[in-house]
């Protein structure tokens, strides 16, 4: 199966999985942009308070994790699934905003790489910089979001492919020791619907500061994961 049809079918498991393969759009920009020009992440940071409240620092928080997640899931679930990792690079990889004010992503590669976790690397290293750069926000709420977003994909790749369980764990785990996600979280006996393993992190997202807000399955601050994690606005 060739890059675009991979990304196609992985598509399918949610809006957190979708890349676009088709015509690029002339608003489009490479995600490596977001690294060098501050004002997208500013807008997307007003976005998320302004949609859910809380302060500065708990938007932060919960824009990067909506925008980690629909960085992260592509690449895992095309792992898990088809076993192969497409070339969703900064460079490669490219967004525009929607109509709701969220973000599309959308990719022309016809390659893969090799493994997952330099890529995952590459796309959020400079973005948790960036962020840090705008808001003082903890580097490590911010990779323990973005480890988070790996349990959660491998949460919903479990639940709607049933047979590919194990191996979204082995995908999952291998991610979540090593490099920065390392030491993010710790494993813990299934919770259903997790299958092999439930993953609680070792910091807060900060989603109780929101109004209405609450804590989150995985959330250090509660005793286990009982539902997923919330999932701020695209």
């Amino acid at each position: 199966m060739d890059v675009p049809s991979v990304l196609a079918d992985v598509a399918g498991l949610g809006p957190y999985f979708s890349v676009g393969t088709g015509p690029a759009a002339d608003d489009e920009r490479p995600v490596a942009d977001l690294h060098r020009d501050p004002q997208p992440l500013r807008e997307r940071i007003a976005h998320v308070r302004g949609a859910l409240g809380g302060d500065e620092r708990v938007a932060a928080s919960l824009a990067f994790q909506g925008l980690a997640a629909q960085l992260v899931s592509p690449p895992y679930a095309a792992a898990v699934l088809h076993g192969v990792v497409p070339a969703l690079t900064p460079a490669d990889l490219r967004w525009r905003r929607t109509a709701d004010g969220g973000w599309a992503l959308r990719s022309g590669t016809t390659r893969c790489v090799p493994e997952l976790a330099p890529l995952l690397d590459d796309l959020l290293g400079p973005l948790v910089a960036a962020v840090r750069a705008q808001v003082p926000v903890s580097e490590r709420l911010l990779w323990g979001n973005a480890a988070s977003t790996v349990a959660a994909a491998k949460r919903l790749v479990t639940v709607q492919r049933p047979a590919s369980a194990a191996r979204a764990a082995e995908v999952a785990r291998a991610v979540l020791t090593a490099g920065p996600l390392a030491g993010a979280g710790e494993f813990l006996p299934a919770r259903a619907p997790d299958r092999v393993w439930t993953f609680r992190r070792r910091s807060c997202c900060l989603y109780y500061r929101v109004p209405g807000g609450g804590l989150c399955g995985d959330c250090v601050l509660g005793d286990g994961p009982a539902s997923p994690a919330a999932r701020p606005p695209r």
